[in-house]
């Protein structure tokens, strides 16, 4: 379901830029079928990818994730909660905290770090980041040098400069509280 809806979002920012399809994937060096596939939700983005479409299309990344963004409160029980994006060729899976507006100026996820993903590249975004380990412990890859963090650490950078973060434990899963930060607030 999730693929779907990423897919009529991809749809619906390209065609407000008015882009076509090829236009978009050249923009994102990627295939017009590869676009096409996202916005049919026959393919997942990995996260580099949707993060390069968002920032083509002017549009946050979480603003991709979330299903309802019309409402000016923005309340999420914890049973209603739903992974929005993510699969092991990820690397992680994300779960929106918030359902908000496209244009809010930050936006809360909470991203689970799967142990087996070792092969993630680095990646950049347009909006800053906040992390917070709530639980296991990462390794922060940022600008070219690792940092260790473990559950009640915290990091803030900028997003686009080359990061990712990975299990630090091959056996376990870390979760990070994260927040997408819009305009550079460093």
């Amino acid at each position: 379901m999730y693929l779907h809806h990423i897919g009529k979002k991809v749809k619906e920012a390209r065609l407000n830029q008015s882009f076509t399809q090829q236009e978009l994937a050249e923009k994102c060096n990627l295939t017009k079928s590869h676009i096409s596939k996202i916005e049919n939700g026959q393919a997942a983005p990995a996260v580099a990818t949707l993060s390069k479409i968002a920032q083509e299309l002017n549009a946050p990344l979480s603003w991709f994730l979330e299903a309802n963004n019309q409402s000016k409160l923005s309340i999420v029980k914890n049973n209603e909660k739903k992974l929005r994006l993510g699969n092991k060729e990820i690397g992680y899976t994300y779960e929106a905290l918030a359902n908000r507006n496209q244009f809010s100026k930050i936006e809360p996820v909470v991203v689970t770090v799967l142990p087996e993903a070792d092969l993630v590249e680095p990646f950049t975004h347009i909006e800053d980041e906040f992390i917070y380990i709530l639980s296991g412990s990462i390794n922060l890859y940022y600008d070219g040098e690792l940092h260790f963090l473990e559950q009640g650490d915290s990091a803030y950078f900028e997003g686009n400069i080359p990061h990712i973060f990975l299990s630090a434990d091959k056996n376990t899963e870390a979760k990070v509280l994260t927040l997408f930060i819009q305009g550079n607030a460093l």
